[in-house]
């Protein structure tokens, strides 16, 4: 339910979201303070206009982040800065999910693309779950949570005609569960994904480059126990397959695989030749791509590239962004309240007399795997989770661990949040199209997952810090 009307009027209002990207993009090439403030005014407009159009419960968000204002304004003298960075921190998070969403729009209407994950979706019963979970692995990484959409959407189509009422169930059941996992597994490791971006920002010392590479070997392990818990747990009932694809999977994935080493190979090198902090190489970088795959798309009957794409930017920041108001509102409030309350709390608990650098280090490592997705549970976005949990934390130099450790225990644990929470995108997406209720398709479907993909990463992230 939303609490008021949205106006077709405020269509423009996706203005302000690209404005914030650009200032963003110019903060993190130049260092500029005034970028980074004017981007910060503009997203707190973006909010104040988008509230006006979204769920009660986006609404208490911004609440929320009011009431923390106030509180800071009456117990803290350097309030006033504190709520600036916060500000920025939440426009950092709406500039990267509009980055993203551009390239997701340009992606999901690409015919290659969509028949790659047709081409996924048809394999053969015996593979159709690695192809799935591996393929919604690689599209998880351009789409984000967009690729559960479009697999899922021509999962189902290609499990409709099937006339068993409970084999039609099944195929759907292990088709969703294999393209979620895939798209988890992408929160461990992805330059592009929120899990990275927000922890290593959060982390100090922590970097993309140090914790990309355990990152990967953290996704690996998720794929292949989920690929393991499936081949323990599928119906044995017999069925007559479906007919399956048999066309080169080389010719198929072709699309896929080079958008994908165009954008994630030059995330890495702007990086490593500007210098500049991946969030600033891929806010730059992937609305370039974007257009440039729009550009090599056949434009409509009558229409020229430069008008079909001009035509797609003006649709894109009137109709697209603007759609996306409550994820806008939603990420940039998690980002805000998470910095401030951070602040407010860090101080909060060392009134109390919590000493949590006399924690052994081996527990706090351990317990990021599992608080991010336990508080999942209870509704609260990773972003928010991470970016207040992590502040109070003693620093891994403090700790004795390598950053990195830290690092890759969190992103598991917002992986595994993004399989099991009723409250994610991901989770609600998938529970849509297998037409079960959210706690069913998140704790239900994935809960043993859980269990053994979080013990997993737990040794893991353990066995980093002594070994790095």
């Amino acid at each position: 339910m939303t609490l008021f009307q949205f106006p077709p009027s405020y269509s423009w209002a996706g203005l302000l979201p690209a404005g914030v990207t650009a200032f963003m993009v110019a903060y993190a090439y130049t260092g500029l303070s005034y970028f980074a403030v004017a981007a910060s005014g503009l997203a707190v407009v973006a909010v104040a206009i988008f509230s006006f159009g979204v769920r009660a419960s986006r609404v208490a968000f911004v609440l929320i982040g009011m009431a923390l204002v106030i509180w800071a304004a009456l117990t803290t003298t350097d309030w006033l800065a504190a709520t600036s960075t916060a500000a920025q921190r939440g426009a950092m998070v709406m500039a990267l999910f509009t980055a993203l969403s551009v390239i997701r729009s340009a992606a999901m209407t690409s015919p290659a693309i969509v028949e790659c994950g047709r081409f996924l979706a048809r394999q053969r019963p015996g593979l159709r779950y690695s192809a799935l979970t591996v393929g919604g692995h690689l599209f998880g990484l351009i789409l984000l949570y967009g690729s559960i959409s479009l697999l899922g959407t021509l999962a189902t189509e290609s499990t409709a005609r099937e006339p068993d009422r409970e084999v039609r169930l099944q195929r759907t059941r292990r088709m969703m569960i294999a393209i979620q996992r895939g798209f988890a597994s992408t929160l461990c490791w992805s330059p592009l994904g929120f899990s990275m971006i927000i922890t290593v920002s959060v982390v100090p010392g922590a970097s993309w480059g140090a914790a990309a590479l355990p990152g990967i070997v953290s996704a690996v392990m998720v794929l292949v126990i989920g690929w393991g818990l499936d081949a323990l747990y599928k119906p044995r009932k017999a069925a007559l397959a479906p007919a399956s694809e048999t066309s080169q999977w080389s010719e198929q994935l072709r699309p896929l695989l080079m958008l994908l080493g165009v954008v994630l190979l030059g995330v890495a090198l702007l990086h490593a030749v500007t210098g500049v902090e991946v969030i600033g190489a891929v806010m730059s970088l992937v609305p370039v791509v974007a257009v440039l795959w729009i550009a090599m798309q056949q434009p409509p009957k009558g229409q020229t590239r430069l008008r079909h794409i001009s035509h797609r930017s003006v649709e894109f920041v009137t109709r697209e962004l603007p759609s996306y108001r409550g994820e806008i509102v939603l990420l940039f409030m998690a980002g805000f309240i998470g910095s401030l309350g951070a602040f407010l709390l860090v101080p909060l608990v060392q009134g109390l007399g919590l000493d949590l650098q006399a924690v052994p280090p081996w527990v706090i490592v351990a317990a990021m795997v599992w608080v991010i997705p336990m508080t999942g549970q209870l509704g609260m976005n990773p972003i928010l989770a991470v970016s207040l949990l992590v502040p109070v934390l003693p620093s891994p130099e403090t700790m004795g661990i390598p950053p990195a450790a830290l690092v890759v225990a969190i992103t598991g644990g917002w992986a595994l949040s993004g399989a099991t929470s009723p409250f994610t995108a991901s989770v609600l997406l998938a529970a849509a199209l297998g037409n079960v209720s959210p706690q069913r398709a998140g704790i239900g479907w994935n809960g043993v997952y859980a269990l053994v993909a979080g013990s997993a990463l737990t040794l893991w992230a353990l066995t980093l810090s002594i070994i790095l």
